[in-house]
């Protein structure tokens, strides 16, 4: 695998020029460019094609959550990561809802940010425990079941999505096929009432199905 190719987002030349010189540091990572702006971000990211989009959600002249929907409607290849300022940002849920991979802090140590990168390239979710438990309020809704009740195969399997785990390597693991996991997966949104990998992983701490440990 070549180097993971990168687009930074963010309205401040100084988180960019922050963020290239520190991928520019580490062997394996090229960044490919920078926008301002969620309406630059979309162009760049469309015509540049990396691996993984940083994307800031709060800029002047077009909002990350705009920019993470559009480019999943352009069927983009990269995968958003979103870096904000804010751990308790109310667009955390929708950015997560139009697509974006994972949600991490600005402040993140920089080994956490390295691994997270790596990991969105790779199709996995990056949602920290941390970050996590600020989407908990947002996720519950009458809708769901009270007890999240799911298999047992189902709860390993999202526990291993918990711990970043792929579709692939989550099949190996279990003996399973990669179809049969994606079904798992189905039912696990169905009754958690939720859309996606990060919102399920959320959901499985808000109900207890994965420990705090």
């Amino acid at each position: 695998m070549g180097d993971i190719t990168l687009l930074l987002v963010d309205d401040h030349p100084v988180v960019r020029d922050g963020l290239r010189g520190m991928f520019g540091a580490v062997a394996g990572f090229e960044v490919l460019g920078e926008a301002a702006s969620g309406a630059e971000a979309v162009e760049s990211a469309l015509r540049l094609d990396p691996d993984v989009v940083l994307m800031d959600l709060r800029m002047p002249g077009g909002g990350g959550v705009e920019a993470i929907a559009e480019l999943a409607r352009r069927g983009a290849r990269a995968r958003v990561l979103v870096l904000t300022t804010y751990d308790t940002d109310s667009d955390t849920l929708p950015a997560i809802e139009a697509g974006a991979t994972g949600y991490l802090l600005k402040d993140a140590p920089r080994e956490e940010l390295l691994a997270a990168v790596r990991a969105a390239a790779e199709g996995r979710s990056v949602l920290s425990p941390a970050v996590a438990s600020r989407l908990l309020g947002a996720l519950r809704a009458p809708a769901r079941p009270a007890d999240g009740t799911l298999s047992e195969r189902e709860r390993e399997v999202l526990a291993l999505v918990a711990r970043g785990t792929s579709n692939r390597a989550v099949a190996a693991r279990l003996f399973i096929s990669e179809a049969t996991v994606k079904t798992h997966l189905t039912h696990i949104y169905r009754k958690l009432d939720v859309r996606d990998r990060a919102a399920a992983v959320a959901a499985g701490y808000d109900l207890g199905i994965l420990g705090g440990d």
